[in-house]
């Protein structure tokens, strides 16, 4: 299904007004970030995915070293990427968080359809909804930029739908990337020593990557995380950076899906309690922006009951 592109952004109502009121109150906030984490790790350990484990066995691995070989000290990190995200105070910057994002997509993302498909499988289908809208657009680019790539998931999805192509992995978190380094060594070698990937830590509004250097750019759930302003910033970067006719796509959540519409106000507070900006978010006239940043009106598309896939092509 796809979503008009001239609908106006959902406004934002009296429940979510509500959740913002009881989310001010610190108490109350700490109560609902930490039911949240419990939550998902109880979700995950439910369906077979062993949280304390897996995040204990990659603890125990020279973190560290895999931090210098892409951290960049000269990154300066803007206000509202230091609040807390996900529960852990320390936002993305930390290993805690580092270590939990791939146990934590699998957890979150088992619940997006309720159908036969084990839940364990909801990530990689996710992906995959994602990719089969990308590829009839986008047959074969030859340099592609994954922006907010985290610890690499959306990266290797990226290149095994397009294995001839070079892609650059980009994210604000240097912890993040160690672990897409460590990831790259040790599962996909081969990677390593073609050089096909690589990753960069710098800010997805001052990438410090040339002008028209890639064919096609994605971003995968990272708007949802955004102020507005700096979304606006991110989307002029992304067209600097895209050569003439390049394709920028991304997939996220769906303000206009009837499960953010009509979801239940307890469910609603743990949720924002993990994620501040989703109002903002969700009121963000993404189709307009994307003109006003050099954009062909851009296709949006429902690519499971919540999330959505734009594709705009630069002017």
């Amino acid at each position: 299904m796809t979503v008009a592109n001239s609908a106006p952004s959902p406004k934002i109502g009296l429940a979510s007004r509500l959740v913002n009121s009881i989310l001010a109150i610190s108490p109350l906030f700490n109560l609902a970030k930490q039911r949240a984490r419990n939550m998902m790790i109880e979700r995950a350990e439910s369906m077979g995915v062993n949280w304390r484990q897996i995040v204990a066995d990659l603890q125990k691995q020279d973190l560290d070293g895999e931090l210098t070989k892409v951290q960049n000290p000269n990154v300066q990190y803007p206000e509202y990427y230091l609040k807390h995200f996900h529960a852990y105070e320390e936002g993305n910057l930390g290993w805690l968080p580092a270590t939990e994002v791939e146990v934590a997509a699998y957890a979150v993302h088992s619940r997006i359809w309720n159908d036969a498909e084990p839940p364990v499988k909801g990530d990689s289908r996710l992906r995959q909804s994602y990719i089969d809208i990308v590829k009839e657009k986008i047959p074969a680019p030859q340099d592609i930029l994954d922006i907010g790539c985290s610890v690499g998931m959306s990266t290797f999805v990226l290149h095994n739908a397009y294995p001839q192509a070079k892609i650059t992995g980009l994210d604000l978190s240097p912890h993040f990337l160690a672990i897409a380094n460590y990831n790259t060594r040790t599962k996909h070698p081969e990677l390593q020593e073609s050089q096909q990937i690589k990753w960069i830590h710098a800010a997805a509004e001052n990438t410090g990557l040339p002008d028209a250097s890639f064919d096609f750019v994605s971003c995968f759930l990272l708007f949802h995380e955004l102020p507005q302003d700096a979304t606006r910033q991110i989307l002029r970067e992304i067209r600097r950076v895209l050569r003439p006719n390049g394709y920028f796509t991304l997939m996220d959540m769906n303000p206009y899906s009837d499960i953010y519409l009509k979801m239940p106000p307890y469910i609603l507070t743990l949720l924002k309690s993990t994620e501040p900006y989703l109002d903002q978010y969700f009121s963000f006239d993404l189709a307009s922006e994307l003109v006003a940043a050099g954009f062909e009106p851009p296709t949006i598309t429902a690519n499971t009951p919540r999330h959505r896939t734009v594709i705009a092509k630069a002017v």
